[in-house]
């Protein structure tokens, strides 16, 4: 278009929390409103390579790429708001970045020069930033952590000297930060804000755009005041106000004037913002029509971050069908068989996600079998796909004691089991592993095709013959048990390609019942539902219905 690549670098001060990654999904979506191209990267100051291993209490989902790439769960924030096409250049670890400087010193790459944290770790840091960088024009880069924290230096120093490597023209820095409103006072405190900007000066980098997370609208005088005191234009104080929906928040922000002081402070030349489609969407969101309430039957649901696109996609999937999903969090710990009926009373759809370990599992195979014989609309991912196969062997197949090998190695009927070769559609290689394999080397990551069934679920949903859908996870279904299961009355309904891979189960007499092996919801978005999650309310609709009538 005429100019080089833009970059927007995103921080945060005062606490954690505060909402970098939906500010910065916010602005991307703004921008392609305008007829830009965008990429978002996350830059994360913890040490682990990646978060692939990390408890999900610690750091809350993991989200998956269609190249296999674990990364954190902002990421699935900037896929479901802007076009961009998200891969292992778009997160990186201060564990990532060391690797590579160890690795390369290792070879001689420095020559034998002392390797220090400037200019080596901050080069590897700056290069990293270019490696997102292609075809696009405007790159927006999240720095995670809050100023002031010790790990998030050498982000911040490289951050500051990337204006100069790329030109002043081509950089702005937006900081996000707390404006708390002190009910005894009766006002909002700027204070905060100021010392957070002020910690980000002394490491030299002056905020271009600060937006400021309040409660409130923040008056003209507010502006002006903290426009004073953090040496920025009054017109680059955007108020960040808390939203009933997230999808207001691009809204929100072109209302505040974010867009046009972006394009200014950048000197981009851009067509009028289209938003048009997210009035629409916040439109439908604000005026549902029915009520379902859904049961996420997991172990860790204390912390909802843990399954973050999990309940967007179920959000997604009541826009088309005009109603509003409301969400109960099961503890699986807490169900058995004297429980569960009082836990899943009134809910219109139980839903198992992916989870590892064998803590709740029993749990989870209570609610599957309520489901199942209750005729309940039962949607089992990953873990829940296994949940499913496992319930199913032991009350449909008469297979008792059927388990997967990952809870019991001694399993008489071993249903869900570590497939140690299989052919790799996406490759075209065959794959081998073990128990003693690393664990993210036993792992099926990404994005892998499935061919699925007629006359299923699955098919009517998706109205194709072939699917791809991104994988998280170790265990398969055997197909050793797969004839007597199908006797039974499981429904294989999708494997892949090499006919080797169960992806999709179902049972036959039942109105919706779907187990998939892969993680539908990191595809879901709130413009273009999932179709498994369009159809699976849809379905929890009808049984909601239904109950109604039977109550009259």
């Amino acid at each position: 278009m005429g100019y080089d690549t833009k970059y927007i670098f995103v921080t945060g001060g005062v606490l954690s929390s505060l909402g970098k990654g939906l500010a910065s999904a916010s602005i991307g979506a703004l921008l392609e409103s305008r007829g830009l191209t965008v990429t978002i990267q996350k830059l994360d100051p913890y040490i682990n390579v990646d978060p692939g291993t990390m408890n999900p209490f610690q750091h809350g989902e993991v989200f998956v790429t269609d190249d296999g790439t674990e990364t954190d769960l902002d990421l699935g924030h900037y896929e479901r708001f802007t076009h961009a096409k998200l891969g292992q250049d778009n997160n990186f670890t201060t564990g990532k970045i060391y690797f590579s400087v160890i690795t390369k010193e290792r070879k001689g790459e420095y020559l034998g020069g002392t390797v220090q944290v400037i200019p080596h770790i901050t080069d590897e840091i700056k290069d990293s930033i270019r490696k997102a960088s292609n075809d696009v024009d405007v790159v927006i880069v999240e720095i995670g952590g809050t100023i002031g924290d010790i790990e998030s230096l050498p982000f911040l120093e490289a951050i500051r000297q990337f204006k100069n490597d790329a030109g002043k023209d081509n950089v702005i820095y937006i900081h996000l930060t707390l404006v708390p409103y002190i009910g005894t006072a009766g006002e909002v405190k700027t204070k905060p804000t100021q010392h957070s900007v002020k910690e980000l000066r002394s490491i030299g980098i002056q905020p271009d755009i600060l937006l400021c997370r309040t409660d409130r609208m923040l008056n003209p005088d507010i502006k002006a005041k903290i426009a004073m005191f953090c040496n920025v234009g009054a017109d680059a104080v955007i108020t960040a106000k808390d939203v009933s929906c997230i999808y207001e928040v691009p809204l929100l922000f072109h209302q505040e004037g974010l867009d046009n002081k972006i394009v200014e402070l950048l000197n981009i030349w851009t067509r009028a913002p289209r938003l048009e489609d997210w009035e629409a969407l916040c439109r439908r969101m604000g005026e549902p029509s029915f009520d379902v309430t859904i049961a996420i039957v997991g172990k860790y649901v204390d912390l909802t971050e843990s399954y973050k696109s999990l309940n967007e996609a179920l959000i997604h999937g009541g826009i088309p069908n005009q109603a509003r999903v409301n969400l109960k969090f099961i503890d699986s710990e807490t169900l058995d068989a004297n429980t569960c009926n009082q836990s899943l009373e009134g809910v219109d759809g139980v839903l198992v996600p992916g989870g590892f370990g064998a803590r709740g599992v029993e749990g989870k195979i209570c609610a599957a079998r309520h489901a199942r014989e209750n005729r309940i609309p039962y949607f089992g991912i990953c873990l829940g796909m296994q949940i499913a196969v496992i319930e199913f062997a032991r009350h449909m197949a008469g297979l008792d004691g059927a388990d997967s090998t990952e809870f019991d190695s001694n399993t008489p009927h071993p249903v869900i089991y570590l497939m140690e070769k299989w052919f790799d559609d996406k490759s075209g290689t065959l794959q081998q592993r073990d128990v003693h394999s690393e664990k993210g080397g036993t792992m099926r990551l990404g994005a892998y095709p499935c061919k699925l069934e007629k006359d299923t679920v699955a098919y009517r949903a998706y109205a194709a013959e072939t699917i791809s859908e991104r994988h998280r996870h170790r265990y398969e279904f055997n197909n050793a048990y797969m004839e007597p299961l199908k006797k039974a009355g499981l429904k294989i309904a999708g494997m892949a390609p090499s006919g080797e891979l169960v992806e999709i189960v179902e049972i036959e007499d039942h109105p919706w019942y779907l187990g998939c092996q892969f993680h539908p919801e990191f595809k879901s978005r709130p413009m273009t539902p999932h179709p498994l999650f369009r159809s699976f309310i849809a379905a929890a609709l009808k049984y909601s219905g239904n109950r109604e009538i039977e109550k009259q």
